[in-house]
């Protein structure tokens, strides 16, 4: 069903995606080991990916399948282990909440400028 709403929103997705990560179609084709041409089909909605495909396109990309197909709007979305992670931020005191957040924005800066090139 080339024109249904789902279809609509995986071909943007999958093309917000490799734009995200800055590929074109045949880097990400070669990442998730498929024919440019599927790339071309699967962004302008003229077939779907297989299952296996779909998990190939999101492991190449490092997003969520369920971004890929609308369930999520995080493209990374969020796991069991941010829940986890969550819920033990909300047992902390409010001192240790705050240390918390000072470790979480110095990890933060660390990681941006450690991608810097």
């Amino acid at each position: 069903m080339p024109g249904s709403r789902t279809t609509s929103l995986f071909r943007k997705r999958l093309k917000a995606a490799r734009e995200l990560r800055s590929m074109s179609q045949a880097d990400l084709a070669e990442r998730a080991g498929l024919p440019p041409s599927a790339i071309s089909h699967y962004e302008t909605g003229t077939r779907r990916p297989s299952f296996t495909n779909l998990r190939r396109l999101a492991e190449a990309m490092e997003v969520t399948t369920d971004y890929l197909i609308g369930r999520t709007k995080r493209p990374n979305g969020a796991d069991a282990s941010d829940d986890r992670l969550l819920r033990d931020f909300e047992r902390l005191s409010l001192a240790d909440r705050k240390l918390a957040r000072e470790l979480v924005a110095n990890l933060a800066r660390r990681g941006r400028s450690a991608s810097r090139p």
